[in-house]
Protein backbone atom coordinates (compact mmCIF):
# COMPACT_ATOMS: atom_id res chain seq x y z
CA UNK A 1 0.00 0.00 0.00
CA UNK A 2 1.30 3.47 -0.84
CA UNK A 3 2.05 5.99 1.85
CA UNK A 4 -0.99 8.03 0.94
CA UNK A 5 -3.45 5.89 -0.99
CA UNK A 6 -6.27 7.97 -2.47
CA UNK A 7 -8.13 5.11 -4.13
CA UNK A 8 -11.52 3.98 -2.88
CA UNK A 9 -10.29 0.40 -2.34
CA UNK A 10 -7.14 -0.75 -0.57
CA UNK A 11 -6.34 -4.40 -1.29
CA UNK A 12 -10.04 -5.05 -1.88
CA UNK A 13 -11.23 -3.25 1.28
CA UNK A 14 -13.08 0.03 1.64
CA UNK A 15 -11.57 2.39 4.19
CA UNK A 16 -13.95 4.34 6.45
CA UNK A 17 -12.64 7.29 8.49
CA UNK A 18 -14.32 9.72 10.86
CA UNK A 19 -12.69 12.51 12.89
CA UNK A 20 -13.02 14.02 16.33
CA UNK A 21 -11.01 17.21 16.63
CA UNK A 22 -10.34 19.20 19.80
CA UNK A 23 -9.77 22.88 18.98
CA UNK A 24 -8.56 24.89 21.98
CA UNK A 25 -10.52 28.13 22.01
CA UNK A 26 -8.61 31.40 22.01
CA UNK A 27 -10.03 32.83 25.23
CA UNK A 28 -7.69 34.40 27.77
CA UNK A 29 -9.29 32.47 30.63
CA UNK A 30 -10.66 28.97 31.13
CA UNK A 31 -14.14 27.79 30.28
CA UNK A 32 -15.51 27.73 33.85
CA UNK A 33 -12.97 29.80 35.80
CA UNK A 34 -10.88 32.97 35.53
CA UNK A 35 -7.52 31.12 35.48
CA UNK A 36 -5.22 31.92 32.55
CA UNK A 37 -4.94 29.69 29.48
CA UNK A 38 -1.46 30.99 28.48
CA UNK A 39 0.88 28.26 27.27
CA UNK A 40 4.24 27.42 28.83
CA UNK A 41 3.77 28.39 32.48
CA UNK A 42 5.40 26.38 35.27
CA UNK A 43 3.31 23.32 36.24
CA UNK A 44 0.30 24.02 38.46
CA UNK A 45 0.74 27.81 38.43
CA UNK A 46 -2.40 28.41 36.34
CA UNK A 47 -4.90 26.21 38.18
CA UNK A 48 -7.33 27.92 40.52
CA UNK A 49 -9.71 26.45 43.12
CA UNK A 50 -12.35 25.66 40.46
CA UNK A 51 -9.81 23.80 38.29
CA UNK A 52 -8.58 21.88 41.33
CA UNK A 53 -12.18 20.91 42.21
CA UNK A 54 -11.85 22.11 45.78
CA UNK A 55 -15.02 21.63 47.88
CA UNK A 56 -17.62 24.35 47.49
CA UNK A 57 -16.37 25.69 44.14
CA UNK A 58 -18.83 26.17 41.27
CA UNK A 59 -18.28 26.58 37.51
CA UNK A 60 -19.24 29.82 35.76
CA UNK A 61 -19.63 29.79 31.96
CA UNK A 62 -17.13 31.79 29.89
CA UNK A 63 -19.15 33.93 27.45
CA UNK A 64 -16.18 34.20 25.08
CA UNK A 65 -16.08 30.41 24.66
CA UNK A 66 -19.77 30.38 23.70
CA UNK A 67 -19.24 33.19 21.20
CA UNK A 68 -16.41 31.24 19.53
CA UNK A 69 -18.66 28.19 19.23
CA UNK A 70 -21.28 30.38 17.52
CA UNK A 71 -18.62 31.66 15.10
CA UNK A 72 -17.65 28.13 14.18
CA UNK A 73 -21.25 27.10 13.63
CA UNK A 74 -21.79 30.02 11.27
CA UNK A 75 -18.53 29.29 9.42
CA UNK A 76 -19.55 25.72 8.50
CA UNK A 77 -23.26 26.25 7.95
CA UNK A 78 -24.39 24.54 11.15
CA UNK A 79 -27.47 25.09 13.27
CA UNK A 80 -26.58 26.99 16.44
CA UNK A 81 -28.87 25.58 19.11
CA UNK A 82 -30.94 28.10 21.04
CA UNK A 83 -30.94 25.71 23.98
CA UNK A 84 -28.11 23.31 24.84
CA UNK A 85 -27.15 21.39 27.96
CA UNK A 86 -23.89 20.63 29.80
CA UNK A 87 -23.34 17.12 31.12
CA UNK A 88 -20.94 15.32 33.40
CA UNK A 89 -18.81 12.71 31.65
CA UNK A 90 -17.64 10.42 34.42
CA UNK A 91 -14.25 8.71 34.32
CA UNK A 92 -11.20 8.58 36.57
CA UNK A 93 -7.74 9.77 35.69
CA UNK A 94 -5.26 11.39 38.09
CA UNK A 95 -5.25 14.58 35.96
CA UNK A 96 -9.06 14.93 36.22
CA UNK A 97 -9.53 16.23 39.79
CA UNK A 98 -13.35 16.22 39.80
CA UNK A 99 -13.59 12.62 38.60
CA UNK A 100 -15.72 13.87 35.71
CA UNK A 101 -15.36 16.18 32.73
CA UNK A 102 -17.93 18.86 31.98
CA UNK A 103 -18.97 18.37 28.35
CA UNK A 104 -22.13 18.29 26.23
CA UNK A 105 -23.88 15.08 25.26
CA UNK A 106 -27.50 14.91 24.11
CA UNK A 107 -27.91 18.57 23.08
CA UNK A 108 -24.70 20.17 21.73
CA UNK A 109 -24.41 23.86 20.96
CA UNK A 110 -23.49 23.34 17.26
CA UNK A 111 -25.44 20.81 15.21
CA UNK A 112 -24.73 19.62 11.65
CA UNK A 113 -22.70 21.54 9.08
CA UNK A 114 -20.24 20.63 6.35
CA UNK A 115 -16.55 21.13 5.52
CA UNK A 116 -15.71 21.33 1.79
CA UNK A 117 -12.27 21.05 0.16
CA UNK A 118 -10.45 19.94 -3.00
CA UNK A 119 -8.63 16.62 -3.15
CA UNK A 120 -5.78 16.26 -5.62
CA UNK A 121 -4.84 12.89 -7.09
CA UNK A 122 -2.25 11.80 -9.63
CA UNK A 123 0.71 13.78 -10.91
CA UNK A 124 1.54 15.79 -14.01
CA UNK A 125 -0.81 15.27 -16.93
CA UNK A 126 -2.73 12.64 -14.95
CA UNK A 127 -3.47 14.94 -12.02
CA UNK A 128 -7.08 15.62 -11.12
CA UNK A 129 -8.89 17.74 -8.56
CA UNK A 130 -12.11 16.55 -7.00
CA UNK A 131 -14.33 18.57 -4.72
CA UNK A 132 -15.13 16.72 -1.50
CA UNK A 133 -17.41 17.43 1.44
CA UNK A 134 -17.43 15.96 4.93
CA UNK A 135 -20.59 16.22 7.01
CA UNK A 136 -20.32 17.30 10.63
CA UNK A 137 -22.44 15.63 13.29
CA UNK A 138 -21.86 18.25 15.96
CA UNK A 139 -19.45 20.54 17.73
CA UNK A 140 -19.75 20.82 21.49
CA UNK A 141 -18.09 22.79 24.25
CA UNK A 142 -16.14 21.04 26.97
CA UNK A 143 -13.23 21.48 29.36
CA UNK A 144 -9.80 19.92 28.92
CA UNK A 145 -8.19 17.67 31.53
CA UNK A 146 -4.75 18.18 33.05
CA UNK A 147 -1.60 16.39 31.99
CA UNK A 148 0.21 13.40 33.49
CA UNK A 149 4.01 13.73 33.43
CA UNK A 150 5.87 10.41 33.23
CA UNK A 151 9.30 11.19 31.81
CA UNK A 152 10.32 13.86 34.32
CA UNK A 153 10.19 11.56 37.36
CA UNK A 154 12.01 8.30 38.05
CA UNK A 155 9.54 5.60 39.06
CA UNK A 156 6.75 8.14 39.60
CA UNK A 157 4.32 10.30 37.68
CA UNK A 158 3.61 13.97 38.16
CA UNK A 159 0.42 15.91 37.50
CA UNK A 160 0.24 19.34 35.86
CA UNK A 161 -3.22 20.90 36.12
CA UNK A 162 -2.51 24.03 34.08
CA UNK A 163 -4.58 22.67 31.18
CA UNK A 164 -7.47 21.55 33.42
CA UNK A 165 -10.49 23.64 32.47
CA UNK A 166 -9.02 24.95 29.20
CA UNK A 167 -11.95 25.56 26.79
CA UNK A 168 -12.28 23.12 23.92
CA UNK A 169 -14.62 22.81 20.98
CA UNK A 170 -14.87 19.13 20.01
CA UNK A 171 -15.80 18.82 16.32
CA UNK A 172 -17.20 15.43 15.27
CA UNK A 173 -17.70 14.24 11.69
CA UNK A 174 -19.75 11.55 10.04
CA UNK A 175 -17.61 8.61 8.80
CA UNK A 176 -17.46 10.21 5.35
CA UNK A 177 -13.77 9.90 4.45
CA UNK A 178 -12.54 7.01 2.31
CA UNK A 179 -8.77 7.46 2.14
CA UNK A 180 -5.83 8.79 4.09
CA UNK A 181 -5.41 11.64 1.62
CA UNK A 182 -9.04 12.67 2.09
CA UNK A 183 -8.69 12.57 5.89
CA UNK A 184 -5.57 14.75 5.89
CA UNK A 185 -7.15 17.20 3.42
CA UNK A 186 -10.20 17.49 5.70
CA UNK A 187 -8.02 18.13 8.75
CA UNK A 188 -6.08 20.84 6.91
CA UNK A 189 -9.30 22.53 5.78
CA UNK A 190 -10.73 22.44 9.31
CA UNK A 191 -7.47 23.87 10.64
CA UNK A 192 -7.74 26.69 8.08
CA UNK A 193 -11.30 27.49 9.13
CA UNK A 194 -10.69 27.72 12.90
CA UNK A 195 -7.54 29.82 12.48
CA UNK A 196 -9.13 32.05 9.82
CA UNK A 197 -12.03 33.03 12.06
CA UNK A 198 -9.67 33.39 15.02
CA UNK A 199 -11.28 30.95 17.46
CA UNK A 200 -8.12 28.79 17.75
CA UNK A 201 -4.43 29.51 17.16
CA UNK A 202 -4.05 26.10 15.49
CA UNK A 203 -0.69 25.33 17.14
CA UNK A 204 -0.55 21.55 16.87
CA UNK A 205 2.78 21.24 18.69
CA UNK A 206 1.31 22.97 21.75
CA UNK A 207 -1.85 20.86 21.63
CA UNK A 208 -4.20 23.62 20.47
CA UNK A 209 -5.48 21.51 17.56
CA UNK A 210 -5.59 17.77 18.27
CA UNK A 211 -7.18 15.19 16.00
CA UNK A 212 -8.50 11.72 16.80
CA UNK A 213 -9.10 9.50 13.75
CA UNK A 214 -11.64 6.67 13.90
CA UNK A 215 -10.51 4.10 11.33
CA UNK A 216 -12.21 0.92 10.13
CA UNK A 217 -12.18 -1.25 7.00
CA UNK A 218 -14.81 -3.38 5.32
CA UNK A 219 -15.52 -5.25 2.12
CA UNK A 220 -17.56 -3.10 -0.31
CA UNK A 221 -21.24 -3.25 0.57
CA UNK A 222 -20.66 -4.84 3.99
CA UNK A 223 -21.76 -3.19 7.27
CA UNK A 224 -19.34 -0.76 8.90
CA UNK A 225 -16.34 -2.50 10.43
CA UNK A 226 -15.17 -2.18 14.03
CA UNK A 227 -13.31 1.09 14.45
CA UNK A 228 -10.13 1.88 16.32
CA UNK A 229 -9.52 5.44 17.46
CA UNK A 230 -6.06 6.92 16.95
CA UNK A 231 -5.69 9.57 19.66
CA UNK A 232 -3.98 12.96 19.72
CA UNK A 233 -2.50 13.25 16.24
CA UNK A 234 -0.61 16.53 16.43
CA UNK A 235 0.86 16.89 12.92
CA UNK A 236 -0.46 16.27 9.42
CA UNK A 237 2.61 14.13 8.65
CA UNK A 238 2.01 11.85 11.63
CA UNK A 239 -1.70 11.77 10.80
CA UNK A 240 -0.96 10.37 7.35
CA UNK A 241 1.55 7.83 8.70
CA UNK A 242 -0.72 6.69 11.54
CA UNK A 243 -3.83 6.19 9.40
CA UNK A 244 -1.85 4.39 6.68
CA UNK A 245 -0.36 2.02 9.25
CA UNK A 246 -3.71 1.41 10.93
CA UNK A 247 -5.40 0.57 7.61
CA UNK A 248 -2.65 -1.88 6.73
CA UNK A 249 -2.70 -3.44 10.22
CA UNK A 250 -6.48 -3.93 10.26
CA UNK A 251 -6.52 -5.54 6.81
CA UNK A 252 -3.71 -7.92 7.79
CA UNK A 253 -5.52 -8.85 11.02
CA UNK A 254 -8.74 -9.65 9.16
CA UNK A 255 -6.94 -11.64 6.47
CA UNK A 256 -5.13 -13.63 9.17
CA UNK A 257 -8.51 -14.61 10.62
CA UNK A 258 -8.63 -12.27 13.63
CA UNK A 259 -11.49 -9.94 14.61
CA UNK A 260 -10.84 -6.24 15.16
CA UNK A 261 -11.48 -5.20 18.76
CA UNK A 262 -12.72 -1.67 19.38
CA UNK A 263 -9.88 0.19 21.06
CA UNK A 264 -8.15 3.51 21.60
CA UNK A 265 -4.61 3.50 20.18
CA UNK A 266 -1.63 5.82 20.14
CA UNK A 267 0.76 6.45 17.25
CA UNK A 268 4.50 6.15 17.91
CA UNK A 269 6.35 8.29 15.33
CA UNK A 270 9.65 6.60 16.20
CA UNK A 271 8.41 3.17 15.10
CA UNK A 272 5.70 4.34 12.70
CA UNK A 273 3.22 2.03 14.43
CA UNK A 274 0.03 2.33 16.44
CA UNK A 275 -0.31 0.53 19.79
CA UNK A 276 -3.37 -0.14 21.89
CA UNK A 277 -3.82 2.11 24.92
CA UNK A 278 -7.17 0.84 26.24
CA UNK A 279 -10.37 -0.78 25.09
CA UNK A 280 -12.66 1.88 23.69
CA UNK A 281 -15.46 3.08 25.95
CA UNK A 282 -18.97 3.79 24.71
CA UNK A 283 -21.28 6.55 25.91
CA UNK A 284 -22.89 4.27 28.51
CA UNK A 285 -19.50 3.74 30.19
CA UNK A 286 -19.26 7.44 30.98
CA UNK A 287 -22.66 7.63 32.77
CA UNK A 288 -23.53 11.03 31.29
CA UNK A 289 -26.08 13.11 33.17
CA UNK A 290 -26.92 16.86 33.14
CA UNK A 291 -24.57 18.90 35.28
CA UNK A 292 -26.62 20.24 38.22
CA UNK A 293 -24.23 23.17 38.73
CA UNK A 294 -24.76 24.64 35.25
CA UNK A 295 -28.08 25.90 33.89
CA UNK A 296 -28.96 25.22 30.24
CA UNK A 297 -27.08 27.40 27.75
CA UNK A 298 -29.55 29.73 26.02
CA UNK A 299 -28.43 31.56 22.87
CA UNK A 300 -30.82 34.15 21.44
CA UNK A 301 -31.11 34.69 17.69
CA UNK A 302 -30.09 38.34 18.21
CA UNK A 303 -26.76 37.14 19.66
CA UNK A 304 -26.16 34.84 16.69
CA UNK A 305 -26.93 37.64 14.20
CA UNK A 306 -24.68 40.06 16.06
CA UNK A 307 -21.80 37.55 15.87
CA UNK A 308 -22.52 36.98 12.17
CA UNK A 309 -22.36 40.70 11.47
CA UNK A 310 -19.03 41.07 13.26
CA UNK A 311 -17.30 38.11 11.59
CA UNK A 312 -14.69 38.59 8.88
CA UNK A 313 -15.48 37.35 5.37
CA UNK A 314 -15.35 33.56 5.49
CA UNK A 315 -12.93 31.67 3.22
CA UNK A 316 -15.71 29.92 1.27
CA UNK A 317 -17.52 33.26 0.79
CA UNK A 318 -14.31 34.96 -0.28
CA UNK A 319 -13.52 32.12 -2.70
CA UNK A 320 -16.97 32.50 -4.28
CA UNK A 321 -16.33 36.24 -4.64
CA UNK A 322 -12.97 35.60 -6.33
CA UNK A 323 -14.77 33.38 -8.86
CA UNK A 324 -17.52 35.95 -9.46
CA UNK A 325 -15.46 39.16 -9.41
CA UNK A 326 -12.14 38.01 -10.87
CA UNK A 327 -13.27 35.15 -13.11
CA UNK A 328 -10.93 32.69 -11.39
CA UNK A 329 -11.42 28.92 -11.56
CA UNK A 330 -12.88 27.50 -8.35
CA UNK A 331 -9.62 25.66 -7.60
CA UNK A 332 -7.57 28.88 -7.81
CA UNK A 333 -10.04 30.71 -5.58
CA UNK A 334 -9.95 27.94 -2.96
CA UNK A 335 -6.15 27.77 -2.98
CA UNK A 336 -5.75 31.54 -2.67
CA UNK A 337 -8.02 31.59 0.38
CA UNK A 338 -5.85 29.19 2.39
CA UNK A 339 -5.06 32.13 4.65
CA UNK A 340 -6.23 35.69 5.01
CA UNK A 341 -2.70 36.96 4.33
CA UNK A 342 -2.43 35.07 1.03
CA UNK A 343 -5.90 36.20 -0.06
CA UNK A 344 -5.08 39.83 0.75
CA UNK A 345 -1.75 39.61 -1.12
CA UNK A 346 -3.46 38.18 -4.21
CA UNK A 347 -6.14 40.87 -4.22
CA UNK A 348 -3.52 43.61 -3.94
CA UNK A 349 -1.52 42.12 -6.85
CA UNK A 350 -4.65 41.68 -8.99
CA UNK A 351 -5.70 45.30 -8.43
CA UNK A 352 -2.18 46.57 -9.15
CA UNK A 353 -1.88 44.80 -12.51
CA UNK A 354 -5.52 44.40 -13.59
CA UNK A 355 -4.81 40.78 -14.59
CA UNK A 356 -6.32 38.54 -11.88
CA UNK A 357 -5.58 35.21 -13.59
CA UNK A 358 -1.91 36.12 -14.10
CA UNK A 359 -1.79 37.35 -10.50
CA UNK A 360 -3.26 34.02 -9.37
CA UNK A 361 -0.70 32.07 -11.41
CA UNK A 362 2.22 33.95 -9.86
CA UNK A 363 0.94 33.73 -6.29
CA UNK A 364 0.07 30.03 -6.58
CA UNK A 365 3.29 29.33 -8.51
CA UNK A 366 6.47 31.30 -7.83
CA UNK A 367 5.36 32.85 -4.52
CA UNK A 368 4.01 29.59 -3.05
CA UNK A 369 7.05 27.62 -4.23
CA UNK A 370 9.42 29.97 -2.43
CA UNK A 371 7.29 30.08 0.69
CA UNK A 372 7.23 26.27 0.83
CA UNK A 373 10.99 26.08 0.36
CA UNK A 374 11.93 28.55 3.10
CA UNK A 375 10.94 29.84 6.49
CA UNK A 376 9.32 33.08 5.30
CA UNK A 377 5.64 33.78 5.80
CA UNK A 378 3.58 35.66 3.26
CA UNK A 379 3.42 38.62 5.67
CA UNK A 380 7.22 39.01 5.33
CA UNK A 381 7.67 38.61 1.56
CA UNK A 382 10.58 40.60 0.09
CA UNK A 383 8.50 41.27 -3.05
CA UNK A 384 5.54 43.54 -2.33
CA UNK A 385 2.17 43.19 -4.01
CA UNK A 386 2.80 46.49 -5.81
CA UNK A 387 6.13 45.22 -7.19
CA UNK A 388 4.66 41.94 -8.40
CA UNK A 389 1.71 43.79 -9.91
CA UNK A 390 4.08 46.09 -11.82
CA UNK A 391 6.07 43.07 -13.05
CA UNK A 392 2.94 41.30 -14.33
CA UNK A 393 1.92 44.54 -16.03
CA UNK A 394 5.20 44.55 -17.96
CA UNK A 395 4.58 40.97 -19.13
CA UNK A 396 1.07 41.86 -20.23
CA UNK A 397 2.06 44.96 -22.23
CA UNK A 398 4.82 43.02 -24.01
CA UNK A 399 7.74 44.89 -22.44
CA UNK A 400 9.35 41.65 -21.21
CA UNK A 401 8.90 37.93 -21.76
CA UNK A 402 7.93 35.41 -19.09
CA UNK A 403 11.54 34.21 -18.87
CA UNK A 404 12.81 37.76 -18.44
CA UNK A 405 10.14 38.36 -15.80
CA UNK A 406 11.55 35.49 -13.74
CA UNK A 407 14.96 37.13 -13.86
CA UNK A 408 13.48 40.39 -12.63
CA UNK A 409 11.56 38.55 -9.93
CA UNK A 410 14.78 36.86 -8.73
CA UNK A 411 16.43 40.28 -8.45
CA UNK A 412 13.44 41.74 -6.59
CA UNK A 413 13.45 38.79 -4.18
CA UNK A 414 17.18 39.01 -3.49
CA UNK A 415 17.92 42.74 -3.58
CA UNK A 416 14.68 44.66 -4.03
CA UNK A 417 14.47 47.55 -6.42
CA UNK A 418 12.10 49.03 -8.98
CA UNK A 419 10.72 46.89 -11.80
CA UNK A 420 11.34 49.23 -14.77
CA UNK A 421 14.82 50.15 -13.53
CA UNK A 422 15.77 46.46 -13.26
CA UNK A 423 14.44 45.75 -16.76
CA UNK A 424 16.61 48.57 -18.16
CA UNK A 425 19.70 47.68 -16.10
CA UNK A 426 19.56 44.03 -17.18
CA UNK A 427 18.70 44.80 -20.80
CA UNK A 428 15.65 42.56 -20.70
CA UNK A 429 13.22 44.68 -22.73
CA UNK A 430 11.66 42.68 -25.56
CA UNK A 431 12.32 43.60 -29.18
CA UNK A 432 9.08 45.13 -30.47
CA UNK A 433 10.58 46.65 -33.63
CA UNK A 434 8.91 44.63 -36.39
CA UNK A 435 11.48 45.74 -38.97
CA UNK A 436 14.42 44.54 -36.89
CA UNK A 437 12.66 41.26 -36.16
CA UNK A 438 11.88 40.65 -39.84
CA UNK A 439 15.56 41.18 -40.67
CA UNK A 440 16.60 38.58 -38.07
CA UNK A 441 14.00 36.12 -39.37
CA UNK A 442 15.23 36.58 -42.94
CA UNK A 443 18.82 35.85 -41.84
CA UNK A 444 17.75 32.73 -39.92
CA UNK A 445 15.72 31.38 -42.85
CA UNK A 446 18.63 31.96 -45.22
CA UNK A 447 21.03 30.13 -42.89
CA UNK A 448 18.69 27.19 -42.19
CA UNK A 449 17.49 26.00 -45.60
CA UNK A 450 17.25 22.39 -44.38
CA UNK A 451 14.77 23.29 -41.59
CA UNK A 452 12.79 25.44 -44.00
CA UNK A 453 12.49 22.55 -46.46
CA UNK A 454 11.51 20.11 -43.67
CA UNK A 455 8.81 22.48 -42.41
CA UNK A 456 7.38 22.90 -45.88
CA UNK A 457 7.40 19.10 -46.15
CA UNK A 458 5.11 18.93 -43.11
CA UNK A 459 7.54 18.48 -40.20
CA UNK A 460 6.29 20.72 -37.38
CA UNK A 461 9.45 20.16 -35.32
CA UNK A 462 11.41 22.06 -37.93
CA UNK A 463 9.32 25.17 -37.17
CA UNK A 464 10.20 24.95 -33.47
CA UNK A 465 13.87 24.72 -34.42
CA UNK A 466 13.54 27.92 -36.47
CA UNK A 467 11.83 29.69 -33.57
CA UNK A 468 14.75 28.69 -31.34
CA UNK A 469 17.25 30.07 -33.85
CA UNK A 470 15.43 33.41 -34.05
CA UNK A 471 15.29 33.70 -30.24
CA UNK A 472 18.99 32.89 -30.09
CA UNK A 473 19.82 35.48 -32.75
CA UNK A 474 17.81 38.13 -30.90
CA UNK A 475 19.55 37.18 -27.62
CA UNK A 476 16.20 36.23 -26.17
CA UNK A 477 14.73 39.70 -26.64
CA UNK A 478 12.29 38.90 -29.43
CA UNK A 479 8.63 38.57 -28.48
CA UNK A 480 7.86 34.84 -28.94
CA UNK A 481 4.33 35.54 -30.19
CA UNK A 482 5.70 37.98 -32.80
CA UNK A 483 8.40 35.49 -33.78
CA UNK A 484 5.75 32.86 -34.52
CA UNK A 485 3.66 35.35 -36.48
CA UNK A 486 6.54 36.68 -38.63
CA UNK A 487 8.00 33.21 -39.27
CA UNK A 488 4.66 31.81 -40.43
CA UNK A 489 4.16 34.79 -42.70
CA UNK A 490 7.60 34.39 -44.29
CA UNK A 491 7.29 30.61 -44.64
CA UNK A 492 3.75 30.77 -45.97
Amino acid sequence: MSKSDTSLLVRGYEVVIGFETHAQLSTASKIFSRASTAFGAEPNTQACAVDLALPGTLPVMNKGAVERAIQFGLAVGSHVAEHSVFARKNYFYPDLPKGYQISQFEIPVVQGGVVEFFLESGKGADSAREKKSVRLVRAHLEEDAGKSLHEEFHGMSGIDLNRAGTPLLEIVTEPDMRSTAEAVAYAKELHKIVTWIGICDGNMQEGSFRCDANVSVRKPGAPLGTRREIKNLNSFKFMQQAIDYEIRWQIEQIEDGFEIQQATVLFDPDTGETRAMRTKEDAADYRYFPDPDLPPLVIGRDWVERVRAEMAELPRVMAARFVADYGLPEYDATTLTQSQAMAAYFEAVAKACGQPKLASNWVMGEISRRLNAGELTIDALPVSAAQLGALIGRIQDGTISNNAAKQVFDALWSDGGEVDALIEAKGLKQMNDSGALEAIVAEVLAANEKNVAEYRAGKEKAFNALVGQVMKASKGKANPAQVNEVLKAKLG
